[in-house]
């Protein structure tokens, strides 16, 4: 993502797109086959398959979030709010089929390894679709059309195979030389820009250091059993989902740089919540505290993404929304990694 980034104004993003959800529906697919031809047995050679098959899945990860979030940039604010709704719809849609997976089952031989088989192959065929609709239907958009033709005005070389896609002429193509038209350089755009990448890390260190380890391994037993964790993660996709939508009630849109800071910084209050809460709570408190962070998550993230690309060229909204993704990623790749720090203490678990 980071090299991804850094050479953003040279990718031809529709192949970025395309590259990302193809690699996305192939690993998909390798993952079926791969259980299939083992019969879903463990081994070396299969958990080295699939451990390059993951290290796939986060390359087109890379490929989609920075290049969807740098061409949605250079659009209207309201496209990444969608966008954003769209990922938290995904996570909900995941959380209610593993818990229907589960019902279903759960008593039967090979119960977790069927529902497992389901999911992936449920998401192939998501993302067979998105590679069709981003393929054909998207670019031909009138108001894709218009923002990308706009872009390119503005000296976007990112949006030529897109606008190729559908049948519209750039300048660059009849001899204008648009790459000349000055913008900011990347450096330029992180420093004016460095409290919104800074939060959007912070938030995803914070939610990634909590969920989804320590909601499944350190929250104790509790009435709900092997369910306990599925409701908690759901509750907390529910809860994503809505948050996503908030900032569009005027009135609770958080409007300035400092309300988002300030927000950003009050949320780290739920990790001693989470510590007290698994400690001496009731599942009942944990439920509703995961339903919390799942409300303040992306509340901030498209306050955020709403704000941050305006008053810029189409070159330089596309930099920034790669930016973003990059300070995603790494929010995600840290907290991630910080997740360990639930087990001091408990050294049994090492």
């Amino acid at each position: 993502m980071i090299i991804l980034a850094r050479y953003e104004s040279r990718t031809n993003t529709r192949l970025r797109n395309l590259s990302g959800y193809a690699i996305f529906f192939t690993c998909s697919v390798v993952v079926l086959l791969l259980d299939l031809a083992t019969s879903g047995r463990g081994g070396i050679g299969p958990y080295v398959g699939l451990c390059i098959l993951c290290a796939c899945f986060g390359f087109a990860h890379a490929f989609i979030q920075g290049g969807m979030a740098g061409d949605l940039s250079l659009m209207c604010p309201e496209f990444m709010q969608s966008f954003i709704a769209g990922i938290c719809t995904s996570g909900v849609i995941a959380s209610v089929l593993r818990i229907l997976t589960k019902a279903s089952f759960e008593k039967s031989r090979n119960g977790l390894r069927k529902g497992a088989l389901l999911s992936f192959a449920i998401s192939t065929v998501f993302h067979s679709l998105c590679i069709i609709l981003y393929a054909l239907y998207f670019p031909n958009l009138p108001i894709v059309k218009f923002y990308r033709a706009k872009a390119a005005s503005e000296g976007s070389k990112t949006v030529s195979a897109d606008l190729a896609a559908a049948g519209i002429r750039t300048e660059q193509q009849v001899g204008i030389d648009a790459s000349q038209q000055e913008r900011l350089s990347k450096k330029q755009l992180f420093i004016q820009n460095i409290d919104y990448f800074g939060s959007l890390f912070l938030i995803h260190v914070l939610t990634f250091s909590i969920n989804p380890g320590f909601l499944y391994e350190d929250t104790g037993s509790h009435q709900l059993g092997s369910w306990y964790p599925l409701v908690l993660l759901t509750m907390f996709n529910v809860g994503d989902l809505i948050s996503a939508y908030i900032p569009l009630i005027k009135c609770l849109e958080l409007k300035s740089r400092k309300q988002i800071v300030i927000a950003t910084l009050l949320r780290y209050l739920l990790i001693p919540a989470f510590y007290f809460t698994a400690k001496y709570g009731r599942q009942g408190w944990m439920i509703f505290l995961v339903l919390c962070m799942g409300l303040t998550h992306n509340y901030i993230i498209v306050s955020i993404f709403s704000h941050t690309p305006r008053g810029y060229k189409g070159p330089e909204q596309h930099a920034i929304g790669n930016i973003l993704a990059v300070s995603v990623l790494s929010g995600i790749f840290a907290g991630s990694a910080l997740d360990f720090l639930w087990l001091i203490g408990k050294p049994q678990d090492f």
